[in-house]
């Protein structure tokens, strides 16, 4: 069974875009799927993760933010 991930994003974020892409790069590999979820419009979102998006996060845990952490992906994953 997949490792489930969320991934917080800000439309339009360039570096949201480069980890979804090292992430997708990696998925089938480290048999992992991610959630999108957009910070913009929520305050509750905003403000636990507004100025570190994107940030990868597994259950409770903050896995990496602003660029992808492939030892902390690796650990989760297995």
């Amino acid at each position: 069974m997949p490792v489930q991930l969320t991934i917080y994003i800000r439309e339009g974020c360039h570096l949201c875009e480069d980890m979804e892409q090292a992430l997708r790069e990696y998925a089938t590999e480290l048999d992992f799927e991610t959630r999108r979820v957009p910070i913009d419009n929520n305050a509750e979102l905003e403000t636990a993760y507004g100025d570190k998006v994107p940030v990868l996060v597994y259950g409770d845990q903050e896995l990496c933010h602003y660029f992808l952490d492939l030892q902390a992906l690796r650990r989760v994953c297995g």
